[in-house]
């Protein structure tokens, strides 16, 4: 397993420096200035000019790209062209929220999707089972923005006055602050090395960051401004995954060895547990894995809508604004973040099915 996570590691390297490539010229192919999109469109031609000079835009692109490989490889996305700060700063801060995000996100939509697929199969063509089918057609066909803002009028307006109430926006009441760790437990750091990068990475996961410093009010915050934002974006992976499961487990019911564990008199929870779910949980593992995607794509829309300053709306606007260096750097990390997450799934067949050995 180990020859095999390595090379799967290696060849992840040509993946990452061809999605850098396409990135960095399709962010050139943009139509409109830079200079025009920071400064306005009546800065003058010498304005841009001292713009361009000043962000590296001056020289030719292939020029361009070599001198930001050369950057990347020492772990440096240069700067911002919009904020004028480094843009590993800005990932730091805006990365841990994508991520908690997305996580709560999935965590929902595993957690009502497999069950869904799986009471489905069971109960092939019951009331139960067209139901669920049709939810599921339903919430895969609905856009997110359309969905995101639905919510937000259902259960901040319209519930308002009740029980019911949810935050439309942000990611804390305007009351609250969240104080990291390190400045909980009066560590010294010295701002702007790399282990402060680090720390402060780590601190701006909200819901991590809470429960080690035992702040349950900011915990308890943060998962309520999480409810909408994550149940619009669990809707399209939640569906998917329960058709998948549906099918997955209604062709090994199908299998000779379901009827016969049956004819042996084993209980039907026995059966479902033991012989059909498991044996239907490798294209379960799989879909689930490439959700990430979804999940991801679906950020830019969700985080816009309940203005959350995450990656997916920084992104957003740094391709409004052409700053190439965070569209790079942005795009770079989620696709990093997807092969990992596609390796883990790989990994995880040897353990879900004995039968498979990764070579």
């Amino acid at each position: 397993m180990f020859q095999y996570t390595l090379r799967r590691i290696l060849l992840a390297i040509p993946v990452i420096f061809g999605i850098l490539t396409i990135t960095f010229f399709l962010a050139r192919a943009i139509p409109g200035d830079p200079c025009k999109s920071i400064l306005g469109e009546k800065a003058t031609v010498e304005a841009c000019e001292r713009f361009n000079r000043e962000n590296g835009l001056d020289k030719p692109v292939l020029v361009q790209f070599t001198i930001y490989m050369g950057k990347v490889l020492q772990g440096d996305f240069g700067e911002s062209i919009r904020f004028s700060r480094p843009v590993m700063q800005i990932l730091v801060e805006r990365l841990p929220l994508t991520m908690e995000l997305g996580t709560v996100a999935l965590f929902i939509a595993i957690l009502i999707g497999v069950p869904a697929g799986v009471v489905s199969a069971i109960r092939q063509n019951s009331l139960v089972d067209v139901s669920t089918m049709i939810a599921a057609n339903i919430g895969v066909s609905m856009p997110v923005y359309w969905l995101g803002l639905m919510l937000a009028y259902i259960f901040a307006l319209t519930l308002k006055d009740t029980p019911f109430w949810l935050p439309p926006s942000g990611r804390l009441s305007a009351a609250l602050s969240s104080t990291p760790f390190y400045e909980a437990w009066s560590w010294e750091i010295t701002t702007g090395t790399a282990w402060f990068n680090v720390l402060q990475f780590f601190s701006n996961f909200y819901i991590f960051n809470s429960i080690i410093t035992g702040d349950w009010e900011i915990l308890g915050d943060t998962l309520i401004h999480l409810i909408l934002p994550s149940l619009a974006l669990s809707t399209i992976p939640l569906s998917i995954i329960a058709r998948i499961t549906r099918s997955s487990m209604l062709e090994v019911l199908r299998q000779d060895y379901v009827r016969t564990a049956r004819a042996k008199g084993l209980f039907e929870r026995i059966v479902i547990t033991k012989h059909v779910f498991r044996n239907a949980l490798l294209p379960i593992v799989t879909i689930i894995g490439l959700q990430l995607g979804t999940v991801f794509a679906g950020a830019v829309l969700t985080e816009s809508i309940f203005s959350l300053a995450g990656v997916g709306r920084m992104l957003f606007e740094a391709i409004t604004a052409r700053d190439f260096p965070i569209v790079q750097a942005f795009t770079v990390v989620i696709a990093i973040g997807y092969v990992a997450v596609n390796l883990l799934v790989d990994l995880s067949y040897v353990f879900i099915d004995p039968r498979i050995r990764l070579k």
